[in-house]
């Protein structure tokens, strides 16, 4: 595996994912440390996330894959300061000029318009509800969000048009919008996906560095569900020879946490994830790094990656057979394979601006 040309030194990049700012496959250049030849101490600069804000012009993102369940997504904010190692969306990063590694995690884009161009979209006519998910690419309730609020802008918007939502994070912050999220469940509005990777807090600390650890996520599912919103307990992604003895752990604690569904997703390492991927799995479990690489190049054909339809999320021979079913097992056994009832779209309605003639009816 080729090593990587920018790496930043380990003091520089604590509490981070990534250990390289590798330029993106679009760039024409790219830059190397180099030692001056001054044995002069310097100081070493940690590394701060920065965010800029960006004027959306759009912000519902369509798409038509047939493997995905949902037609339309919205993506608050592009990086994700949570720095998974194994982010599929590191690539996108490099369409920015920026790197899938530790740019993704420090330099973020915020969308501070996105409340109001989405009450824009929503208000067109001959607009057809159907239910949005967020966070399906970065967590919308990454800790930028404590600050920006920019999902929580969203939400009252979709609050405000009874719009269905599902929304997928790791965040605990998720909590903070209750307010909004209660009453939509009560109306059939709102799912939540919850993603619980392992339950050791020593490896979620490694592989996802600014997320809340195992046991903070099972307590967001209990908040949640004692306020009545449903959720979904998703163990995401599955890593061979790493996290998939745990499988049938994490669904056990999901359901005693209150969780009503569960689902899962392979380990995917796309483009620049993969050697971001295996910088790290040689770094953090040397021992096991061969079987890990072993299992994935298995379950995709050879290849670190397959990105077919209906492949790239499950991977395919007899490993992949084997987790789905011990997933199926376990899921039968704790009453997670029950069918979800869907979100409704019946309550939509485009609330009446200030000056409009309202209804006598």
């Amino acid at each position: 595996m080729a090593r990587h040309q920018n790496p930043v030194p380990r003091d520089a990049r604590k509490g981070r994912g990534a250990a390289s700012r590798d330029a993106g496959r679009f760039e024409s250049h790219s830059r190397e440390l180099a030692h001056d030849g001054w044995d002069i101490p310097e100081e070493v600069r940690q590394e701060r996330t920065e965010v800029r804000a960006e004027r959306a012009r759009s912000i519902l993102t369509w798409q038509s894959s047939p493997d995905i369940p949902f037609d339309r997504s919205i993506n608050p904010y592009r990086g994700c300061e949570h720095g998974c190692i194994y982010c599929f969306a590191r690539p996108g990063h490099a369409y920015l000029g920026l790197s899938p590694g530790l740019d993704f995690e420090t330099r973020l884009t915020a969308k501070p318009n996105a409340a109001e161009i989405l009450a824009r979209e929503l208000s067109k006519r001959g607009y057809v509800p159907k239910p949005i998910a967020i966070g399906t690419n970065t967590d919308p309730y990454q800790p930028v969000e404590r600050d920006w609020r920019v999902m929580r802008g969203v939400l009252e918007v979709l609050r405000e048009f009874r719009h269905p939502v599902g929304i997928v994070t790791k965040g605990a912050m998720v909590e903070r919008d209750l307010d909004i999220l209660a009453p939509m469940a009560a109306e059939g509005l709102v799912r939540v996906g919850i993603s619980v990777t392992t339950l050791d807090p020593v490896l979620s600390r490694r592989m996802e560095p600014r997320v809340p650890g195992p046991a903070r996520r099972l307590a967001a599912i209990r908040a949640l569900t004692g306020a009545g919103v449903p959720v979904r307990v998703m163990v995401s992604p599955v890593v061979p020879g790493l996290t998939d003895p745990e499988i049938e752990a994490i669904l056990a604690a999901g359901a005693e946490a209150g969780a009503d569904a569960a689902n899962w997703i392979m380990l995917r390492l796309p483009r620049e994830v993969s050697p971001l991927w295996q910088d790290w799995l040689e770094t953090h479990y040397p021992d096991r790094a061969a079987k890990v690489m072993a299992r994935l190049r298995e379950m995709h054909g050879g290849k670190e990656y397959d990105a077919t339809w209906f492949r790239r999320m499950r991977g395919e021979g007899p490993h992949a057979q084997i987790i789905a079913h011990r997933f199926a097992l376990a899921a039968r056994r704790l009453g997670l394979d029950r069918p979800t009832a869907p979100l409704r779209t019946d309550l939509f309605r485009v609330p009446p601006k200030r000056g409009d003639q309202l209804s006598l009816f």
